[in-house]
């Protein structure tokens, strides 16, 4: 096996294989939709905690991972708001902080620059799946209203988003 493609690597495209799998069972049925989710946001924290215990942290890796998070998360908010759950505008300002965030981590390590995740960008990510979950949990007609929770938890993720990622250029800025 490549050093390119070792088991953290795998586990992140796994995340990315599962979108399709989220969006086909979570349209017709929230709640195991939201299981799927959750298991894909899960695999997160484990192709981490495996690529830094076994110290195999790669270039495809870095830029990998959070792709794979923000094509979850933005697959998640489209069918929110194709759903009638989520207003527009509440995605289209947390996908464009993920594309230019991206973007410039691309630009950024093109140029041998280490733009590592910081806090803010953790707890935007903890707040937009946790958002996501209430959100299909509440679609799926349990007896409880989470609606509301989870699009205030959603502004929540959007403001914290948008404040990282202003830190994110900042910081880029700084190291040019």
């Amino acid at each position: 096996m490549s050093h390119l493609f070792n088991i953290p690597t795998i586990i992140t495209l796994s995340r990315i294989l599962l979108i399709p799998v989220f969006i086909l069972i979570a349209t017709s049925d929230p709640l195991p939709g939201a299981l799927v989710f959750a298991i894909a946001s899960a695999t997160d924290l484990l192709d981490g905690y495996l690529a830094r215990r076994q110290k195999q942290i790669t270039k495809l890796g870095i830029l990998l991972d959070p792709l794979a998070d923000k094509l979850l998360v933005i697959s998640a908010l489209i069918m929110l708001v194709d759903m009638g759950m989520v207003p527009a505008w509440i995605a289209i300002i947390i996908i464009l902080r993920e594309f230019l965030v991206t973007g410039l981590r691309i630009v950024a390590l093109s140029r041998n620059i280490m733009i590592p995740a910081e806090s803010g960008g953790k707890i935007k990510t903890v707040a937009q799946v946790s958002s996501i979950l209430l959100l299909l949990v509440d679609r799926s007609s349990i007896g409880i209203d989470l609606y509301n929770p989870g699009i205030i938890l959603l502004l929540i993720a959007m403001v914290i988003g948008v404040v990282s990622g202003m830190r994110y250029f900042v910081l880029f800025w700084r190291k040019i």
